[in-house]
């Protein structure tokens, strides 16, 4: 009876955890595409492999920061207070490799269809995802 209950609450757990990203996930969708100088929704809608890898990868990212959070604590609260710090330091990571490349501007790039910069902008967020997520398990 008890593997019943332990059972049911796992599950329970499952639903919760499932809700909880679903929801960061869409503050987070909503965040970064006020970042974005073009409308995200419209260039993925049209087929901007650039404007869905990166998205994708935002996504991505802060998906493997709620991951290793959530294998670390036991807390929902610090779950949803970690994924706010998840969100902010994916923003800093867009804002900052904007100022180091002068040159080369994200959202113009992005919006023009350049997939090899959205490329690399995926391995650096994935990677930058990795080491935030180690420092906060």
């Amino acid at each position: 009876m008890d593997s019943h209950i332990s059972l049911g609450n796992a599950l329970g757990n499952v639903g919760i955890g499932l809700l909880i990203l679903f929801a960061i996930l869409i503050v987070g969708y909503y965040v970064f595409s006020l970042l974005t100088r073009y409308n995200d929704n419209q260039e993925i809608a049209r087929g901007n492999e650039a404007a869905g890898i990166y998205m994708g990868a935002k996504l991505l990212g802060l998906c493997i920061i709620v991951g290793m959070v959530s294998y670390s604590s036991h807390s929902w609260l610090d779950m949803l207070a970690w994924s706010a710090v998840g969100i902010v330091v994916l923003c800093l990571v867009y804002v900052i490799f904007d100022l180091v490349t002068p040159r080369t501007k994200v959202c113009e790039e992005i919006a023009k269809g350049n997939v090899a910069l959205a490329q690399l902008l995926r391995s650096i967020i994935v990677g930058v995802s990795f080491v935030v997520g180690t420092f906060l398990m």
